[in-house]
């Protein structure tokens, strides 16, 4: 079973929302995932990035795939720095 780590939307139409979640690669965008990691307010002025930093690293650990999207958040939140010095 690949795992990774991406977005899942919410919010109306024209104002997203959305999860960071752990969930089986096969499964759509917005269906069925293993745990919420954190989120993601696009709309708010600067841009609101909520994760659960021991919850990520753990994953990423396991070997969870990031997709794009998901990576650049998690730089942004500083949790990919604390991911590649435990690596290390």
């Amino acid at each position: 079973m690949a795992v990774r780590i991406r977005l899942s939307r919410y919010g109306r139409k024209k104002t997203p929302f959305y999860r960071l979640v752990v969930a089986d690669s096969r499964s759509p965008r917005d269906g069925r995932f293993i745990e919420e990691l954190g989120t993601y307010d696009p709309m708010k002025d600067p841009a609101e990035i909520k994760v659960d930093e021991e919850e990520a690293v753990k994953w990423l650990r396991n070997g969870a795939l990031p997709s794009d999207t998901a990576r650049a958040l998690l730089k942004k939140a500083g949790v990919w720095a604390k991911f590649e010095e435990k690596a290390e």
